[in-house]
């Protein structure tokens, strides 16, 4: 079947069944049963004109609901959006706690397909992760599922299905969730930015990887003899450019989210990619730190204006700054692609008479360098010590079958050789992205991991602890962390098209057991 056809039942289809899920759901309609929703909804079209837009239901305590459901999202665009949802909410409701606590989460799915959720860059005790087919089994249409965890490590996370997520994700499935720290702020606010079709499709994906019966133990390391078809597909790696609309906390255009701040007041800004694309923002007007990356402080940051963020998929940076130039201030993406107009947010000092920032989202700036940001200090691990196991990640882009497929070492998962490791050891891994065009920003779950060197040559700033690392074509880094927590740990790109068409391995434990039984009949598709 061609591509354009393809795309074109896809969207149609989505459209058709969005149509009846709103019909049968009753969002924002007659017949909803608001009281089995277990929070209250947020529900983004229904904010009065002039005030913030885009503010997200804060949920706080030690015990969470969660409803897997299907929505409608009006990104002030014009148009109204079908998706999925937790809470009747894009993005889904914030969590908030403290560290230390006991979280549960109770998830409900109201959805006709399986979900999951996955705590990433939180390192969750194994059988928590939510990867179905890994550990634990997809939760089917009308059942639940309690995740259960405590939250020791301060910093911005977020949730997100893992099932079948390439899909999921991109239509709506995804929140922030936040382990207090003892930073004080007058306010503290959290942009999410994501990327949409307007057409009310998430992008065509063909994935077929099904996990439901693979004894991942038993895997060998040696796949070279391993000829069998890859058993994922994905669309071409320059499908991106149908991505047409922006938006930060599901707002888009001039119904921007308004950051409300007074003069002297200390900010902070959590800023969460949960889409497919890379994408550079602008804070106009402040002078601002950056104080952490993936929720782990940089070590005494400086101060930086007029520098752009870049932050890619499944990265997160915190940015901090003294409310000292009162007017209204934009925050925005810069580039050309004619979306990146719409992801805007706007700091508006209250009570002050000032006149509009202008926009200048084509303008060329510097971009930070998060390799030489802040100060040195002392770090867990040097390039030059010793390591249990060094391994090398080779990334690249090729084409099977007419598709783009996306390979680690020349392989495609499941096919893909495991990192395999005892309790303990330390362990250090080469990324190398010989692609031409795309990025592969890696996510490892489970464990935070050192960025020791960039293109061959150390860091020369804070030490930079991260779970996401963005790899540019051409780029070289090598990372270390400790295999502190036994499991079955996925490793892989979050341009989750690229995790579904092959960029994905595996961090096993040696005599690592899964404490859950895969179901052949549940679907699971952990990516």
């Amino acid at each position: 079947m061609k591509l354009n056809t393809l795309i074109k039942l896809v969207v149609l289809t989505g459209a058709l069944a969005a149509i009846l899920s709103a019909c049968t759901s009753g969002n924002g309609m007659k017949g909803m049963d608001h009281s089995k929703m277990g929070q209250t909804m947020n529900t983004q079209s229904s904010t009065p004109e002039g005030t913030p837009t885009g503010n997200v239901e804060t949920l706080t305590g030690k015990e969470f609901n969660l409803t897997a459901m299907a929505a409608t999202l009006d990104t002030g665009s014009g148009k109204i959006i079908p998706v999925w949802s937790f809470n009747n909410s894009v993005p889904g409701p914030q969590i908030r706690v403290k560290k230390g606590d006991v979280v549960k989460v109770n998830l409900k799915n109201e959805l006709p397909e399986p979900v999951s959720i996955h705590w990433h860059g939180i390192p969750v005790p194994n059988h928590m992760d939510g990867i179905p087919g890994i550990t634990q089994n997809a939760v089917q249409p009308g059942q639940t599922f309690t995740y259960e965890f405590k939250a020791d490590d301060p910093g911005t996370y977020w949730y997100h299905s893992h099932q079948d997520s390439v899909n999921q994700v991109d239509r709506g499935l995804y929140g922030s969730i936040i382990v207090e720290d003892d930073i004080q702020t007058d306010r503290d606010y959290t942009l999410v930015l994501d990327e949409w079709n307007s057409s009310g499709m998430s992008m065509p994906s063909t994935s077929k990887m099904d996990m439901s019966t693979m004894d991942h133990s038993k895997m060998n390391m040696d796949n070279s003899k391993n000829t069998s078809t890859p058993t994922t597909a994905a669309a071409s790696h320059d499908m991106n450019s149908m991505y047409d609309l922006f938006t930060i906390n599901g707002k888009t255009g001039e119904k921007f989210n308004k950051l409300l701040v007074k003069k002297d007041e200390k900010v902070r800004i959590r800023l969460i990619n949960a889409g497919f694309m890379s994408h550079k923002l602008h804070i106009h007007g402040q002078e601002f730190k950056v104080i952490s990356t993936d929720g782990q402080l940089i070590n005494n940051p400086s101060v930086i204006t007029d520098q752009l963020i870049a932050i890619a998929p499944g990265e997160r940076y915190d940015v901090e700054f003294v409310a000292n130039n009162p007017g209204q201030w934009y925050i925005e993406e810069h580039g050309k692609e004619a979306a990146v107009k719409g992801m805007k947010a706007m700091i508006q000092y209250e009570g002050i008479d000032a006149s509009k920032d202008q926009a200048n989202e084509t303008a060329e700036l510097p971009t930070l360098d998060i390799a030489k940001y802040g100060q040195a200090s002392q770090a867990k691990f040097s390039l030059n010590q010793k390591y249990d196991l060094e391994y090398t990640m080779d990334f690249n882009t090729k084409e099977q079958k007419g598709e783009a497929v996306y390979t680690i070492n020349d392989k495609l998962y499941p096919n893909t050789e495991m990192l395999k490791v005892n309790k303990g050891d330390l362990v250090k891994v080469k990324f190398v992205n010989n692609s031409k065009s795309d990025d592969h920003p890696m996510h490892l779950h489970g464990h935070f991991f050192q960025v020791l060197s960039k293109n061959g040559k150390p860091l020369e700033g804070s030490p930079i602890i991260k779970d996401t690392l963005n790899v540019k074509p051409g780029e070289e880094y090598e990372v270390a962390f400790e295999a502190d927590n036994p499991g079955d740990w996925m490793f892989h790109c979050h341009d989750l098209h690229h995790a579904s068409a092959g960029m994905v391995t595996h961090l096993l434990y040696n005599n690592f057991k899964p404490n859950f039984v895969p179901d052949p009949k549940a679907g699971n598709k952990p990516e």
